[in-house]
């Protein structure tokens, strides 16, 4: 009989066959003989995407390969490094986890199989949807550090953090230029940066495509008005924060 656990990505089996040094009993594979060493220990995974490579022909179906069972060596003359065990260049391919665990188990293989917990995936998932619609914090403090307002960092990050709470209205859909959001008298300071922030993402993302800043629908950046608008709305904050300061004095 096998003996398993369980973890969140990983399903690890010993099987009858592989012996430890305090258990003299003998067992074998489910049919015939093993083609593979009784010690041997093998890994089950969904290979990934390279990150230099957009293609994805290399992640499909699953890959059985084996433990090193012995340490690599250098091969003294040449200086490369070498082994001695063979099952190491062995790699198995199979079109789902279930037929690599069947293989593993007639051959009366130990086995580690790696599986991605649906909950995480999920997350992964929607975590790259909200990535590719929401500016980071990094982008946000990128655009105010070149314009010269890196000291509203924390403004701006309190100001996206909220936009769920005010329901921000999209820029795009809404005004016809993003100084129509600066100049809009019925929103708030942190709606406006929000807006304006949300917006310079979408054109950003605009600007980086690989068509000199034209997008699939034929539409062009306008992240510089988007800048414009950020300028503008900040020296009005200033211009009335000054203002606000005289009339206190005045008084």
């Amino acid at each position: 009989m096998e003996t398993g656990r369980h973890s969140d990505n990983e399903r690890i089996v010993t099987a009858p066959g592989l012996r430890v040094l305090n258990d003299n009993r003998w067992s074998h594979p489910c049919f015939g003989h093993s083609l593979f060493p009784e010690n041997a220990v093998a890994q089950i995974f969904k290979p990934s995407r390279s990150v230099t490579t957009s293609g994805t022909a290399r992640t499909k179906g699953w890959r059985l390969v084996f433990n090193r069972r012995s340490a690599p060596f250098i091969e003294p003359l040449m200086g490369y490094t070498g082994s001695a065990d063979a099952l190491t260049q062995v790699e198995l391919k199979f079109p789902t986890l279930e037929s690599a665990i069947r293989y593993a188990e007639r051959q009366g293989l130990s086995y580690v199989a790696q599986r991605r917990p649906r909950k995480a995936a999920a997350q992964a998932k929607q975590g790259v949807g909200q990535r590719s619609h929401q500016p980071s914090d990094a982008f946000a403090d990128a655009t105010l550090e070149r314009l010269g307002l890196a000291a509203l960092q924390q403004n701006y990050r309190r100001a996206l953090d909220g936009a769920l709470n005010r329901d921000d209205a999209s820029g795009p859909a809404t005004w016809p230029s993003p100084m129509g959001v600066a100049l809009d008298p019925t929103l708030s300071i942190e709606a406006k940066r929000s807006i304006l922030m949300n917006w310079a993402w979408t054109e950003y993302q605009v600007d980086q495509a690989p068509i000199g800043g034209i997008s699939e629908n034929n539409q062009r950046s306008r992240l510089h008005e988007v800048e414009r608008a950020l300028l503008s709305l900040e020296r009005e904050v200033e211009s009335r924060r000054d203002h606000g300061m005289v009339d206190r004095n005045v008084a």
